[in-house]
């Protein structure tokens, strides 16, 4: 069977000729294209690409943030990221995996790199992918969650807040409530400038607070815009949230 490849990239014309490029080998085929990370995230749930070739700079959702949701899945395929700078490329030269592409792209090296990838195991993919998103973390913008079987990208601009409970964490947005499985701490690291802790179990968006009120049994709780949701402010973290909400 051939080599299922997913081929990301904003530009028509890129896209264009890396697939002018895979039509030349019999091994491998383009099982589906996507625009930007977003569409990607979606194109390996639905098509299941054993390879994903992936710009990084992107509109809206880039190649960095759309590898770290990829390889939170159960079978993630091997990324090979491309690009036109150097400085994404300078982790991966020192690597002996290829994990990423200059553009433009050659024939042989195109060829060395889809190789490469096609021999790394699940657990070596994991790990490249670490590597690779690890060192140039781009600001995210979205959470991946699983709604009916099927994937929900929620704007992070959308999420009042997160809470969690045990290994899971509920997703308050907009448009109501998912849950997903990513710890509190990964999301206070990824969303540090934007939301704030107020309590062990829950994190809060910045920008949708409005106050502090005391409950009926004497407990400081957070006031939200537009939400009546009532959430409970530690004694460890009051200090540092009536600094944030007196200094707006």
């Amino acid at each position: 069977m051939s080599i299922k490849i997913l081929v990301v990239d904003d530009e028509e014309y890129a896209r264009e000729r890396i697939k002018g490029l895979i039509d030349r080998y019999a091994d491998y085929d383009v099982c589906a294209e996507a625009e930007n990370g977003a569409e990607a995230v979606v194109m390996v749930e639905r098509f299941q690409p054993d390879i994903v070739l992936m710009d990084i700079t992107m509109p809206g959702m880039d190649g960095l943030e759309a590898a770290r949701h990829i390889s939170g899945m159960d079978m993630p395929p091997a990324v090979i990221f491309t690009t036109a700078y150097g400085e994404y490329a300078l982790e991966a030269f020192s690597t002996k995996a290829t994990g990423y592409l200059m553009k433009p792209i050659r024939q042989e090296q195109l060829l060395q790199s889809l190789e490469q990838a096609r021999s790394l195991n699940r657990a070596q993919r994991l790990e490249m992918l670490e590597q690779r998103t690890g060192g140039q973390r781009s600001s995210r913008k979205h959470i991946c969650a699983r709604m009916r079987g099927n994937l929900e990208l929620i704007p992070i601009e959308d999420v009042v807040y997160f809470q969690a409970d045990q290994k899971y964490v509920t997703v308050r947005h907009n448009g109501g409530e998912v849950i997903i499985e990513e710890s509190l701490k990964s999301l206070e690291t990824d969303l540090a400038d934007r939301f704030i802790r107020i309590h062990r179990n829950a994190l809060v968006a910045k920008s949708r607070i409005t106050g502090l009120t005391k409950s009926d049994v004497g407990r400081t709780q957070i006031t939200l815009d537009k939400v009546r949701d009532q959430l409970e402010v530690s004694r460890r973290h009051l200090a540092e949230v009536r600094r944030f909400v007196r200094g707006r």
